[in-house]
């Protein structure tokens, strides 16, 4: 296996530059270098001479020893000054030596997951954390990243084993009395397990949101102050305003975080029937962007919102309350009045979906823990109902610890790498 490099901090002139070596010649970035190798996670300041004698740079240099790094093999890290010109010379020298190469995207944490440093949930989690850019995310990134996904299956799968075991012992006393009566335990560990799952399927819409930040559709009649009221909300002019009513035709949307909750702000066309083809469409779209919201806010110069779109938790505020001087239950893009109510209903009513999301936040993980469910219930349902049928309970049994294992990567998981390392950047 190649020994591979890549820049492992970000690109561009800065104070500092991280290079990154992995591999089982990792120490000869070093030599080559005329550098001793430090002792193992010892940071040693030593010059970087190139073969002619001449000083390329002073750099930090850091060794750590496999399987005890990141990758699970033999790391060299080079913490040298980040001219643009120094790390272009530093990775061309690296690439000058036998049987090195520039890592692809995603490779240290390809090997971290092949050495068993990562299995594919915290992989996923880091993924999730490098892409984090509010509180909510980061939590969520930072608990999958931990392990904890890898922990609960394991758990689950302490549990599926027993019971497969007792189901197993019945097996082998076929011909023979069964010396004691194992389906009470064995009820209890399914049922236990059902519950367990099913509250994690339940989780993942809220943890995919959290993702991906909540859809928040800003409704209402034409000219109520819907382009206004997004552009106070983000802080600047995202959206074209006019007193002319029907000026907003097309979804315009803006991402920002509420209480470290991330939103997406829609701001959709007036909801009216209109003859003007163009705007007709633009309604259409701001009705379906108002049914695939997670949230919907409905102005309204009376306080009414129309009741077939108006969904539990959705948020009726007062429009224009500049002009009728009113604030409770209002807002006013315009002065800004009322925006800390309407931010505080926001997160009031998005705060406790956040709070289920539980360990699996991914589609992935909903998939593989639907498909253990599917077994498990059949298991149940074999149990409760049929007579003779261990063999087949066994079975649904070890398709379940198969789904299980599916999300945490140890099975059918290669056409899954290639997708997941290609977000990753060169240096991860």
């Amino acid at each position: 296996m190649n020994t591979i490099f890549a820049l492992a901090s970000g690109v561009g002139r800065a104070g500092v530059s991280v290079i990154r070596v992995s591999g089982g010649d990792a120490t000869r970035a070093l030599t080559s270098f005329g550098c001793v190798v430090p002792a193992e996670r010892y940071a040693t300041v030593q010059k970087l001479l190139l073969p002619d004698g001449t000083v390329l740079d002073e750099a930090v240099t850091l060794f750590f020893k496999g399987p005890r790094s990141f990758t699970g093999e033999d790391t060299v890290e080079l913490q040298c000054h980040g001219s643009l010109a120094v790390v272009r010379k530093v990775l061309a020298h690296l690439s000058e030596q036998d049987g090195f190469r520039l890592a692809e995207a995603g490779e240290f944490t390809r090997r971290a997951l092949e050495h068993d440093r990562l299995d594919l949930t915290q992989v996923e989690g880091l993924s999730d954390l490098i892409e984090a850019e509010t509180e909510a995310q980061r939590v969520q990134a930072q608990r999958v990243l931990s392990g904890a996904i890898g922990q609960k299956v394991e758990q689950w799968r302490t549990k599926l084993i027993r019971a497969a075991a007792l189901i197993e012992a019945t097996l082998d006393f076929a011909d023979e009395e069964v010396p004691v009566d194992v389906s009470p335990e064995v009820t209890e560990l399914l049922s236990s397990l059902v519950r367990d799952l099913e509250a994690e399927e339940g989780g993942v819409h809220h943890a995919e949101a959290v993702r991906r930040g909540f859809r928040i559709a800003i409704l209402g009649e034409p000219n109520v102050g819907k382009s206004t009221l997004l552009n106070a909300l983000a802080g600047r002019e995202a959206a074209i305003t006019s007193s002319i009513a029907g000026t907003t035709r097309d979804i315009i949307e803006v991402r920002l975080e509420i209480g470290g909750i991330p939103v997406t702000l829609l701001d959709t066309a007036g909801l009216r029937d209109s003859d003007d083809e163009i705007e007709a469409v633009g309604v259409a779209r701001a009705m379906r962007a108002a049914a695939e919201a997670d949230l919907r806010v409905f102005l309204s110069l009376d306080g009414s919102a129309p009741g077939e779109m108006c969904q539990v938790g959705d948020i009726i505020a007062l429009a224009k309350q500049d002009e009728a001087g009113v604030y409770k239950n209002g807002v006013s893009g315009k002065t800004g009045a009322g925006l800390e109510w309407l931010e505080a209903q926001i997160f009031e009513v998005l705060e406790p979906r956040v709070s289920q999301v539980g360990i699996a936040t991914l589609e992935r993980h909903r998939i593989a823990i639907v498909s253990a469910l599917t077994h498990l219930r059949a298991a149940q349902d074999l149990l409760g109902s049929s007579v003779g049928a261990d063999d087949l309970v066994a079975e649904e049994l070890r398709s379940a610890q198969r789904a299980l294992e599916v999300l945490t990567g140890r099975i059918d998981v290669e056409n899954l790498l290639s997708e997941i390392f290609s977000t990753f950047c060169l240096g991860k």
